[in-house]
């Protein structure tokens, strides 16, 4: 997931440097923008499997950016939730990619027909996860909840692209 890294790292440069673009991340506009990206890529998750991976950044940039402008007016303009989460967002998914799905032929057999059983498994479908993550954005009274999500996401997308390497 690249882009929703270099996002999230773009997120927490701009919120540090307190620059003017920040104002242009809270427009409604760009809101409703976010939000339709973000329900094409639950519908095309669900469709699409062969793009996958693609659906899984683009979701998760798009939720970022909704998180970001639909957050913001709650919190003080020096809250540090709006550096932090980002940065924590493109560690876990640099970490991820690199020690998870970088490493996965290293899996063996076995692992990876308990993987490919879990990876079934209806409670842990990609779209179900993503409407959640969707979903978490609204209950703003708990703050911790968008991140606890967006980890299951990034777990799961880790789960989708070994499984994709496998099958390769």
């Amino acid at each position: 997931m690249p882009l929703f890294i270099v996002f999230s790292l773009a997120l927490s440069f701009m919120v540090q440097n307190a620059g003017s673009l920040q104002s242009l991340l809270v427009t409604p506009l760009l809101i409703d923008i976010s939000l339709g990206i973000a329900i094409i890529c639950i519908l095309g998750s669900m469709f699409k499997k062969r793009w996958i991976l693609i659906w899984y950044d683009i979701f998760s940039s798009s939720t970022l950016l909704i998180w970001f402008a639909y957050w913001k007016p709650l919190f003080k303009d020096d809250s540090p939730i709006f550096f932090f989460y980002p940065l924590y967002f493109a560690l876990v998914t640099a970490f991820v990619s690199l020690f998870f799905i970088g490493q996965r032929h290293k899996i063996d057999e076995e692992s990876f027909r308990f993987m490919r059983s879990y990876s079934k498994k209806n409670l842990l479908q990609s779209w179900i996860l993503m409407v959640c993550v969707l979903g978490s954005l609204g209950l703003q009274q708990n703050f911790m909840l968008y991140p606890v999500m967006m980890t299951l996401l990034i777990m799961r997308f880790a789960l989708t692209s070994c499984m994709e390497g496998q099958e390769e």
